[in-house]
């Protein structure tokens, strides 16, 4: 009952500072209250070093008590996924068909052994060595763009028709790939059997293919449901149902719930909300997943921010967010570059869609969640205390800080200048 009294408390502190930022403000609101978390955040760390805040220790206990990743990713993620599906136009996205796929796929697997080849060889010079199946696992989790922190941040800019829907849709694609790897590489670094080649494959057919024909049929089964009531409130409660027992069932069923949110939110948002509802009840349903995304997107990126006063930091943990930020930035460049020097001998692009898809490669909660799992205990530096859980999640928040408040914040002038090349 405490977690959900927390959760309360949270969720109100969120809606009032996207209601002072909407007063007072032009910022994103997500990008307000991932700001506003960090400093209050800082602040309580300091009252509680200093011995001003008593109750410190409570307030680590209550946010650790909501087990950011399990709500997360067990929770909040269908929702917002389904939510994001809802919103990808089908005809657009199949005109970027190729060049989505071959962003998810082929560039996230990129951009993990280039993450991991990078660390692994510079990290040493910091006094840090890491094991290359630790590095591999960092590249991993962090390499696929956070479908949650993108479609927050860049979808309401308008950007041109070509250039969003790639964005929207890699993002909302790659990580089921980058989660099964995320689990494979988990599995050869802490599991003492070895995971083969045809063991990953299966594991990737299951999980990323399996999501994407269960979502299908979901998709199915909503809108059969759908189309036989007139119902408005009916239909609303059917398309809950489907984040709710629906990704629990995919999760029981061992395929990617998340690849099935963003079908089934695909499937209901072009063709059974086109087909089968009213006027009246498209704006209610609207309205509904409107007020849904935007009440759990403030809720996560505050716990983003307050994630912070759990951590423990040593001196050394500010080398790798040094070396973490940069050395992620160059990797999405070059493994999103490569394809586009492909795609540019067939097609026409808007000459900011490199650069857009570069710095509007945004990571959040789901990439945080990730890094959150990996266990405790396996030293790198035990005189000091420092384990690959602490190295692999100081480096994952300064990543995700950085694109939330840095890049996020900054993508601006690149879209409006993107504007200008538009027919």
């Amino acid at each position: 009952m405490e977690t959900y009294y927390s959760l309360c408390y949270l969720a109100a502190l969120a809606m009032l500072i996207a209601y002072i930022n909407s007063r007072v403000g032009s910022v994103q609101s997500t990008i307000t209250i991932t700001a506003a978390s960090i400093v209050l955040s800082l602040i309580m760390i300091l009252l509680g070093e200093t011995g001003v805040l008593k109750s410190f220790p409570q307030l680590i206990a209550s946010i650790n008590a909501i087990n950011f990743q399990n709500l997360l990713l067990h929770g909040m993620l269908g929702f917002l996924l389904f939510a994001g599906g809802l919103g990808i136009n089908l005809k657009h996205l199949a005109s970027q068909g190729v060049e989505i796929a071959v962003l998810a796929l082929f560039s996230t697997l990129l951009s993990s052994f280039l993450v991991a080849g990078l660390l692994w060889y510079l990290l040493p010079y910091i006094g840090l060595p890491l094991d290359f199946i630790y590095c591999l696992l960092f590249g991993a989790l962090i390499s696929p763009t956070d479908p949650i922190a993108v479609l927050a941040i860049v979808k309401k800019m308008h950007a041109p028709q070509q250039i969003a829907i790639q964005v929207e849709g890699e993002s909302l694609f790659n990580d089921g790939f980058g989660l099964v790897m995320f689990v494979s590489v988990f599995g050869i670094a802490f599991s003492h059997e070895a995971l083969s080649v045809p063991a990953i494959s299966w594991l990737f057919l299951q999980e990323a293919g399996g999501g994407i024909i269960y979502g299908f049929v979901l998709g199915l089964v909503a809108n059969y449901l759908i189309k036989h009531t007139d119902d408005d409130s009916l239909e609303l409660l059917v398309s809950l149902a489907i984040p709710t027992a629906g990704f629990v069932f995919a999760e029981q069923l061992g395929v990617s719930g998340a690849l099935a949110m963003v079908v089934a939110g695909i499937y209901i948002g072009n063709i059974t909300r086109e087909q089968h509802f009213t006027q009246a009840s498209k704006q209610s349903f609207d309205h509904l997943w409107h007020v849904l995304e935007e009440f759990l997107n403030n809720l996560l990126f505050l716990m983003i921010g307050l994630v912070l006063i759990s951590f423990v930091f040593h001196l050394e943990d500010l080398w790798l967010m040094l070396l973490a930020i940069p050395l992620v930035l160059l990797s999405r460049l070059v493994s999103v570059a490569l394809p586009y020097l492909g795609f540019s001998l067939f097609k026409k692009y808007n000459p900011m869609s490199l650069p857009i898809l570069t710095w509007g490669g945004l990571r959040g909660g789901l990439a945080l969640a990730m890094a959150m799992s990996v266990p405790a205990g396996v030293m790198v530096l035990p005189e000091k205390n420092i384990d690959v859980r602490e190295m692999i999640l100081v480096m994952t928040y300064a990543v995700v800080v950085f694109s939330i408040l840095v890049q996020g914040a900054s993508i601006v002038p690149l879209i409006n200048k993107s504007k200008s090349y538009e027919p």
